[in-house]
Order: C-alpha cells, then structure tokens, then sequence
C-alpha cells in the first residue's frame, strides 16, 4: 500500500484513484489520523452480502416460539396527581 500525506492526496486526488482501482487500498495520513482509501468492489467484498431491512423482516433468522409473550403481572406503579 502507498501511503500519502492528506496535502498530497488533494493535490493528485486522480492519479489516488486511479491507484486504488488498479493497485489496491491507499493509505493517507493527516496529523495523527490514518485512514484507507478502498475501492466500492473491495469494500462489498469485505463486508458480504447483507440483506435488506425488507428482506431481514420477510425471512426472519427466528420463530415465533422464539417470543415470550406472556404479560408482566406485577403490579402497576402508582402515579402523584
């Protein structure tokens, strides 16, 4: 990996690109922050696949009889008016 100064980085903000598409992550560095400039095909690729919110509602990874629903029975709190 490469690594630039943030100042650099600015200034040859194409040819930064162009290197993450082609050779891999960059590496920029701004005081005593770091970060790493990866492409949109690595970043899902680290990531995985993740389901929508739709599809996390419509196929959802538990069951009913995973719910507890039975109703708290204690008593209520009682409330100054």
């Amino acid at each position: 990996m490469q690594e630039w100064r943030l100042a650099d980085a600015k200034n040859r903000l194409t040819e930064l690109v162009n290197k993450v598409l082609t050779v891999g992550p960059q590496i920029i560095h701004r005081r005593n922050d770091t970060v790493v400039v990866i492409s949109k095909a690595e970043y899902e690729r680290l990531i995985g696949e993740r389901p929508s919110f739709k599809q996390h509602l419509l196929n959802p990874p538990h069951t009913m009889e995973d719910i507890d629903l039975e109703r708290d029975k204690s008593s209520m709190r009682t409330v100054d008016l």
